[in-house]
C-alpha cells in the first residue's frame, strides 16, 4: 500500500479549506442572507427536494441549505451575482424557513435557468454526468452564467487555460459589440497601463488627440510621415482611459493653474466624446458562432462613454464594467475574510510526544480518517448535507467502538 505522511494529510486538507474558502466567498453559514438585500455575489443552491422540475425555480443561501435542507437533495450552484435567498418564499410550498420566517413572497430581480434544475451547457445534460464518458471540464459564461462544456463552446479553450473569463456563443450574439473588442482582446494578453509622468509626457498625448486635418497638416509642412506599426497603435489604444472625455480631463486635473491662464480660445482638440467602440467598429472585424475567451484586465479596456453605458444598462450587463463582479474577485474575498493565521494543534500535539505516542496517535488518526471517510461517503452518495447532529453521532459511535475494542484486549507479561 502507498505510505502517506501524516505532514502530506495535513497539507492537502488545508489546500481544500482553501478551495472551499474560495467556493464560499466568505459567505456566512449560520445566517440567511435575505436580511441583507440583493447580495453581489454569494453561494447558491437549488433544492430538487423542494423545487423538482416542473415546479418554479429557487435558490437558497449557505445557512439555509445547512438549516432548512440539510436532508434534501441539493444542485450546488457556485455563484451567481445579485440574488436574494428564495428559502420560505411562495415558491416553498410546505417549506417556512427556519433563520428568516418573514420573507417577501417572491424577489423579482432573481435571474434562473437551467442550473436551478441541475442541468448545465447548451446539451442539457446534469454534471456530472453519469452518461458521458467523454472527460471535459465545465466553464462559466460570465454574462449568462451557466456553465458549458469545453467541446460545445463552438471554439477550442486555450491549450494552457491561460483565459480568466469567458463569454459563450449565445452571450456574444446578444452582445455582439463585443466582437469589436474581440479583434484586439480576446484571446490575447494586454499590456500593461502606463501613465505620462510629465508635462513633456502629457504634451505627447494630447499631440495624439490632433484631428486628421491638423495631423496632415504637420506633415505637409514637416515633409515627414510618421509611420505607426500595429503593435504601436493597439499599444497607445488600450492605454487610453476609458472615460468620455479622453486625456483632457486628465490634463486639466494635473495642471488646473495653466489651464486657468490660457485665452478662452484654448483648444487641446478632445472637446467632442470620444467612443472606443466606435473607433475600433470604424475597422474591420470578424464575428463568429463561437464563445470568446479574454484576458485578466479585458474589463478595464471597455468603454465608458455615455452611449456605451446606456447601451450596457439596455442589455442589462452593467456588471461588465465592475471588475469586483469577477468570480476570481469573489474567490478573493474568501480567501482574504477567512484566512487567519493559527497554529495546527495537531502539530503542535505531535511535537511534544515521544516517537511511542507519535506512532500510536498516526494510528489513532489513520483509523478515525477512514471511519469518517466511509461515513461522509453515504452523504455524497445521496445528496445531502452533513449536518452537525450527524457528527456528534459519528463521534459518539466511534468512541463506543474504540472502548469495546479497549475492553477486549488482553496483555501478557513474559
Amino acid at each position: 500500500e502507498p505510505v502517506v505522511s501524516l505532514a502530506e494529510v495535513l497539507a492537502e486538507n488545508e489546500e481544500l479549506e482553501k478551495e472551499a474558502r474560495a467556493v464560499l466567498g466568505g459567505s456566512d453559514h449560520e445566517r440567511c442572507s435575505y436580511s441583507q438585500g440583493v447580495v453581489k455575489r454569494q453561494a447558491l443552491y437549488a433544492c430538487s427536494t423542494c423545487t423538482p422540475p416542473g415546479a418554479e425555480p429557487a435558490g437558497i443561501c449557505l445557512a439555509c441549505s445547512y438549516e432548512c435542507h440539510g436532508t434534501h437533495r441539493l444542485f450546488e450552484l457556485y455563484t451567481k451575482r445579485n440574488f436574494r435567498c428564495d428559502c420560505g418564499n411562495s415558491k416553498f410550498k410546505n417549506l417556512q424557513c427556519k433563520l428568516l420566517p418573514e420573507k417577501g413572497k417572491v424577489n423579482s430581480g432573481n435571474k434562473y435557468n437551467d442550473n436551478f434544475y441541475g442541468l448545465y451547457c447548451t446539451c442539457k445534460r446534469p454534471y456530472p454526468d453519469p452518461e458521458d464518458e467523454i472527460p471535459d471540464e465545465m466553464i462559466q459564461c460570465i454574462v449568462c452564467e451557466d456553465w458549458f462544456h469545453g467541446r460545445h463552446l463552438g471554439a477550442v479553450p486555450p491549450e494552457s487555460g491561460d483565459f480568466h473569463e469567458m463569454v459563450c456563443q449565445a452571450c456574444m450574439k446578444r452582445c455582439h459589440f463585443l466582437w469589436a473588442y474581440a479583434s484586439q482582446l480576446a484571446g490575447k494578453e494586454i499590456p500593461p497601463l502606463t501613465k505620462a509622468s510629465s508635462l513633456e509626457d502629457e504634451g505627447i498625448v494630447l499631440k495624439g488627440e490632433e484631428s486628421e486635418e491638423q495631423k496632415k497638416e504637420i506633415k505637409k509642412e514637416s515633409g515627414v510621415e510618421h509611420h505607426d506599426t500595429k503593435e504601436e497603435k493597439q499599444l497607445e489604444q488600450f492605454n487610453e482611459p476609458s472615460t468620455s472625455s479622453g486625456y483632457c480631463r486628465k490634463f486639466i486635473q494635473k495642471f488646473p493653474m495653466e489651464i486657468a491662464e490660457t485665452t478662452s480660445e484654448f483648444s487641446c482638440g478632445c472637446e467632442e466624446p470620444v467612443c472606443k467602440l466606435k473607433e475600433l467598429q470604424s475597422k474591420p472585424f470578424v464575428k463568429k458562432d463561437t464563445a470568446t475567451f479574454w484576458p485578466s484586465n479585458w474589463r478595464s479596456k471597455l468603454c465608458t462613454c455615455e452611449d456605451c453605458l446606456k447601451m450596457y444598462s439596455e442589455l442589462e450587463v452593467q456588471f461588465l464594467t465592475d471588475e469586483c463582479d469577477t468570480v476570481l474577485a469573489y474567490e478573493n474575498k474568501g480567501t482574504s475574510d477567512q484566512e487567519t493565521e493559527r497554529r495546527d494543534p495537531l502539530m503542535d500535539t505531535l511535537n511534544s510526544m515521544n516517537r511511542v505516542q507519535q506512532v500510536e496517535l498516526i494510528c489513532e488518526y489513520n483509523d478515525l480518517k477512514t471511519e469518517l471517510t466511509d461515513y461522509l461517503r453515504r452523504f455524497a452518495d445521496e445528496g445531502t448535507v452533513v449536518k452537525r447532529e450527524d457528527i456528534q453521532q459519528f463521534f459518539e459511535e466511534f468512541q463506543s467502538r474504540k472502548r469495546r475494542r479497549t475492553n477486549r484486549m488482553q496483555y501478557y507479561c513474559s
